[in-house]
């Protein structure tokens, strides 16, 4: 077969089209793995700051607190307002009380539907503990903005949790409203239907199995693309 007929023959379209997509393919691979090596230094900053004692809320200070570090709040959430946003935790329906603290929203945990004789959030008062309000623990968690599908709050309960929305009625600053501060010990102990805890941390980390798929078809469409060239020319 001659140089000329070889070329008359080469499918040009096919080759654009497959060299397209393995690019595309192995561009997703090292996405995930990128991914991946941002996931694993995510899980070794938790378990790094897991390791360390709780500090002292910082005073004044306007950027964002370190991902899952646990701080000290002295703050009197008895007389401070609070909202509430509607969530399920384990399968049960309830709320959860946000209050605010130091300029940082504070979530102070969560009170189960089931409770009928709850009083409402701006009503409730709790035993005062030798004429003082405890200090409680909260581990700080950054807070993605809501998606655009969530419902709006009424009468001071969000049903998402909308943290510029709950930080303009706390009368938290905008800038600190990109984290949550979740309790893990209880600003009212005398009120044991609720349950100070944080929400535990999303870690699945899969990126590696995505990562293998990617590369596998790209390895797979090279071949399909060879076999197919190969036979294109010698038929």
């Amino acid at each position: 077969m001659t140089t000329e007929a070889i070329r008359s023959r080469f499918p040009w379209g096919l080759t654009i089209v497959c060299t397209l997509a393995f690019i595309l393919l192995v561009l997703l691979g090292v996405w995930q793995v990128q991914r991946m090596q941002w996931k694993e230094g995510l899980i070794a900053e938790a378990g790094a700051a897991a390791k360390h004692p709780p500090v002292p809320l910082p005073s004044g200070q306007r950027t964002d607190l370190p991902e899952f570090q646990t701080v000290i709040l002295d703050c009197d959430f008895q007389a401070s307002q609070r909202v509430e946003l509607q969530t399920i935790q384990d399968g049960v329906p309830g709320v959860r009380l946000i209050s605010g603290c130091g300029g940082r929203l504070v979530d102070l945990g969560f009170i189960s539907e089931e409770i009928s004789a709850r009083p409402p959030f701006t009503q409730y008062r709790a035993p005062r503990l030798s004429g003082s309000y405890p200090t409680i623990i909260a581990e700080v968690r950054n807070t993605p903005a809501p998606n655009s599908f969530a419902l709006p709050p009424e009468k001071g309960r969000f049903f998402a949790r909308d943290n510029r929305a709950i930080a303009a009625i706390l009368g938290v600053p905008p800038d600190r409203a990109s984290q949550t501060l979740y309790a893990v010990t209880s600003a009212f102990p005398g009120f044991g239907a609720l349950q100070p805890v944080a929400p535990p941390p999303a870690f699945s980390n899969n990126h590696l199995g995505y990562a293998l798929t990617w590369f596998g078809l790209a390895l797979a469409l090279a071949g399909f693309y060879i076999a197919l060239l190969r036979r294109k020319l010698t038929s």
